[in-house]
């Protein structure tokens, strides 16, 4: 179930991260990040790209909501969501890249596919 994970974070602090590595996703395509972090990105991106397959006035204010940057909403209702018309979910890939040197943290890339 997306959402459970604290991620070490109050809510305000992890909801204003999630949202920027969302919108960060969003904008690039491809994030490098901790395993954990990156299964909760994957849950959110996953959801928002589903709502903007609908283009309606409705979904782009539920998207804006939640993405921190209007050019990456247009973004990912022009060019994003019509690619994944055909695709019900699985829109992204969480691959794992061993510990990160500093404090052997697991890390990943997430990409879209």
């Amino acid at each position: 179930m997306p959402g459970t994970r604290k991620l070490g974070r109050a809510t305000a602090h992890r909801t204003a991260m999630l949202r920027g590595l969302v919108t960060f996703f969003f904008e690039n395509g491809k994030i490098e990040t901790t395993v954990t972090r990156a299964k909760e990105v994957r849950a959110l991106a996953e959801k928002m790209i589903t709502i903007a397959k609908d283009d309606s006035l409705h979904n782009k204010r539920l998207v804006m909501g939640f993405v921190t940057k209007e050019d990456v909403t247009n973004k990912l209702f022009t060019e994003i969501a019509p690619k994944y018309a055909s695709r019900n979910g699985g829109y992204t890939r969480i691959t794992k890249l061993g510990p990160r040197r500093g404090d052997a943290a697991e890390m990943a890339v997430l990409e879209l596919l």
